[in-house]
C-alpha cells in the first residue's frame, strides 16, 4: 500500500512528500530533536561509523534534508560529500547550516530525485540515506538507482525507522508514536498531515529481514541490519 501525506490530494507520492517537507522545513530540525529526545543524533553517528573502515573519498547522501547526515559524514574526512533531496525548502535550510559552519566547500546540496540521480555510473564510494528510504515513491527503483551510481565494492548505508518488538517497550512506543508524536508535530509544524504520515509510513516500511531481502533481491551483497535503541530504528549496510 502506498502511504501518502495528503490523502485528499491527487498528486503522486513524490510530489506530496516534496510539498510536505517544504511545509515543515523551518521546524524540521527542532522537531527531530524534540520527538527523538536527541537520540537521532546518536543514530546518525552510528550510521556514519559503519563507513569508518571503508574511508570513502566521495560520498552521496540521498534524501539529505537539511544535511545532518552529510555533515556527520565529514568525520570520515572524505574529499567530497554531495547531498540531494526533492525538497527545496529543506535544502535551503541545509545551505544556511553549511554557511553558518563554513562548510560550503566540503558539502554541496542539490535538488534531486532518488529514482533519477543525475550522476554517472560508478561515481561514489559510499551512498547514505537517513530516514528517507520509506519516502521513496518506488523503493526498489530508488535502491537500483543508488546501486547504479555506487562504485563496484562501494557501500550503501541506510538509517531508517523500524518497529520495537520487545514487551513492554513495544506497547509504550507504539502509543507515543501513533498518538503523542502526531499531536506535537501538528502543534509545532502547523501541518496537520506530516506527523500522521510519519507513523503510517513507518508501519508500511519493510523493516529488518524484509528490507534485507529487498536489497539481496536487487543484487546487493554482504547485507546486514543493526537495530538501534530497542529497535526504534535500524542501520542497514550493503555492498555493490
Amino acid at each position: 500500500m502506498t502511504v501518502l501525506p495528503y490523502k485528499e490530494n491527487k498528486d503522486g507520492k513524490k510530489e506530496q512528500v516534496a510539498q510536505m517537507f517544504n511545509n515543515i522545513s523551518s521546524k524540521y530540525d527542532l522537531l527531530n530533536r524534540m520527538l527523538s529526545v536527541g537520540i537521532d543524533i546518536l543514530w546518525r553517528k552510528a550510521a556514519i561509523k559503519k563507513l569508518k573502515n571503508e574511508q570513502p573519498k566521495v560520498i552521496l547522501d540521498v534524501a539529505t534534508g537539511t544535511g545532518d547526515l552529510a555533515i556527520e559524514a565529514l568525520s570520515l574526512k572524505p574529499e567530497k560529500v554531495i547531498g540531494v533531496d526533492i525538497s527545496e525548502g529543506m535544502l535551503s535550510y541545509g545551505r544556511k547550516k553549511l554557511q553558518e559552519r563554513n562548510l560550503q566547500d566540503k558539502i554541496t546540496l542539490h535538488l534531486g530525485d532518488s529514482e533519477n540521480l543525475q550522476f554517472e555510473d560508478n561515481t561514489f564510494d559510499a551512498v547514505t540515506v537517513a530516514f528517507g528510504a520509506r519516502n521513496f515513491e518506488n523503493l526498489e527503483a530508488g535502491l537500483r538507482e543508488i546501486q547504479r551510481v555506487l562504485k563496484p565494492g562501494g557501500t550503501l548505508v541506510v538509517l531508517e525507522f523500524s518497529k520495537p518488538e520487545m514487551f513492554p517497550f513495544k506497547q509504550v512506543y507504539n502509543f507515543y508514536f501513533k498518538n503523542i508524536l502526531p499531536l506535537i508535530g501538528k502543534m509545532i509544524s502547523s501541518d496537520n498531515s506530516a506527523y500522521t504520515y510519519l507513523p503510517e509510513s513507518v508501519q508500511e516500511f519493510p523493516y529488518g529481514e524484509k528490507f534485507n531481502q529487498v536489497l539481496r533481491n536487487l543484487g546487493y551483497q554482504s547485507v546486514k541490519c543493526d537495530p538501534q535503541t530497542f529497535g526504534i530504528s535500524s542501520i542497514y549496510t550493503a555492498k555493490k
